[in-house]
């Protein structure tokens, strides 16, 4: 399998396929892109699991209406933002290139062993 195609597919299914890569694939190329990915999808799965325990809290708190909206706007955003993020990484990688998103590209450059 070609490295791109290889470094796109460790964004296909977020962390879980980063993992995947990050395990079986040697390339730098490919476990720079699979660490990307479990670092970045990763935390946004975390935020967005945050983001649902407070919408319940928040109704079982009796917080109502307002909390509830503000919570499900923020796990909209961090929808969206997972989504252009997703899209951004997968279209960078086929295309061969090294693209690090700020301080998450420096921590997956320690994870996958400059």
């Amino acid at each position: 399998m070609e490295e791109n195609v290889a470094g796109l597919l460790s964004y296909v299914f977020g962390w879980v396929t980063g993992i995947v890569f990050l395990v079986i694939d040697k390339r730098p190329f490919v476990k720079f892109h699979a660490a990307q990915s479990i670092v970045a999808f990763g935390a946004l799965f975390v935020i967005q699991i945050g983001l649902n325990i407070l919408l319940h809290m928040s109704w079982a708190m009796g917080a109502g209406f307002v909390g509830s909206i503000l919570s499900l706007l923020g796990g909209s955003v961090i929808g969206l933002i997972a989504l252009v993020l997703w899209i951004l990484c997968m279209v960078k990688a086929f295309q061969h290139e090294k693209f690090k998103l700020p301080i998450i590209g420096d921590i997956a450059e320690n994870i996958a062993g400059k």
